[in-house]
């Protein structure tokens, strides 16, 4: 162990994982008020810690997420009884449609216009592959509201048994390669697709309301359903990240753009003392306590291992390797990434479908019919 790792940081604060003078170097720590602190404070027990802002950002992502399907689900319920006009349909439920937000963009290059069947769709494709080439795959572990229920599940799992167990490497190498056969065997089936194929699936009875049929996906839900659902909460309970680590093709497409990314932890050796901590709490499990900066398509940007680290400048997040990039910069960061590219779309009228409230009305009394099935199924 090096002795300059066992430097004790100057705090105003009490010290719960102890990262105040690296987050904010240029504030004196009296200067930064008590709603600040509690903010930028680090909660969670020694082996399950975690910066309060980014569960904050989850929280709000994950109520706004049931802000939208309250609402959407008044939506459909007008629609189908046909009582025109209709409540505003929330074009924010087309998060949930990426592979429509995948056909959208490759279409709009096709064609030159954005279609305006699931527009919101492709733009938040876009955004999001935006933030993974920018801010690794923060999506993943700062807005996804899957990842969070994804890390409450695995938190569960640690107060029961008092650990997450992790597959042998023999397992757990080619199980994580599911998710990468996923996305191949989608972006196959997509960029195989001719322009004219692909948009007679656009405008196909079955994609105008797609968000529709995934949202009866989940309330008929059938026999099968649960229990897929119910075998992969209680993997997710037993191994941190199942769902996310092996079968996500979502996920996979953001971990390879963000390997581009100029966003990367680094670990300052001189200064860590090697307990290990960093490599306990990842949930990608990646070996930070032996590398110089992490690099791999796994990691989602969480900073837990930063959050955990005992160590002042052990562990740092930077930009390019000189600049470093403190936790509420790379919160900021993201917000702004993510807003801002949600208000463009607004501003630039990229948003909103084009499809009539008589027209998903009628369609939606329809939705049983054999015309609304998958196209390719």
């Amino acid at each position: 162990m090096n002795g300059a790792g066992h430097a004790k940081r100057e705090s105003a604060f009490p010290r719960r994982g102890g990262h105040w003078q690296p987050l904010l170097p240029a504030l004196d720590a009296g200067a930064i008020t008590r709603a600040g602190a509690w903010l930028l404070g680090i909660t969670g027990r020694k082996g399950d810690r975690i910066y309060r802002v980014r569960l904050l950002v989850q929280a709000g992502f994950a109520l706004g997420c049931v802000a939208l399907g309250i609402q959407f689900a008044r939506f459909t319920r007008a629609a189908a009884v046909g009582d025109l006009p209709l409540p505003a349909r929330p074009p924010g439920v087309e998060a949930f449609l990426p592979i429509s937000g995948l056909m959208g963009l490759l279409d709009w290059i096709y064609q030159g216009t954005l279609n305006r069947v699931h527009p919101a769709a492709t733009m938040l494709f876009v955004i999001v592959v935006a933030m993974a080439l920018v801010a690794r795959k923060s999506f993943c572990s700062w807005i996804c509201p899957v990842g969070l229920l994804s890390e409450s599940l695995a938190r569960a799992g640690r107060r029961l048994f008092g650990r997450n167990f992790r597959p042998w490497k023999w397992i757990d190498v080619p199980l994580r390669g599911l998710k990468y056969l996923l996305l191949f065997f989608f972006l196959q089936a997509i960029f195989s697709m001719s322009d004219a194929a692909l948009q007679s699936f656009i405008q196909s009875p079955y994609n105008r309301v797609a968000d529709v049929k995934m949202g009866l996906f989940f309330v008929r839900l059938g026999p099968v359903g649960m229990w897929v659902l119910g075998i992969l909460a209680v993997l997710s309970i037993l191994v941190a990240g199942a769902w996310c680590r092996y079968l996500c093709p979502y996920g996979a497409l953001l971990g390879i753009v963000s390997m581009f990314s100029p966003v990367k932890v680094h670990r300052n050796a001189d200064a860590c003392v090697d307990c290990g901590l960093c490599d306990k709490v990842c949930m990608a499990r990646l070996p930070v306590a032996s590398r110089a900066r992490i690099s791999s398509a796994e990691c989602t940007g969480c900073l837990d291992c930063i959050a955990t680290c005992p160590v002042d400048d052990a562990l740092e997040l930077k930009a390019a390797r000189r600049w470093r990039l403190g936790i509420p910069a790379y919160a900021l960061l993201i917000l702004l990434l993510f807003l801002g590219g949600y208000s463009g779309a607004r501003l630039g009228g990229l948003w909103q479908s084009g499809i009539s409230d008589s027209e998903y009305s009628q369609r939606i009394r329809q939705i049983d019919r054999p015309e609304y099935g998958h196209p390719g199924s």
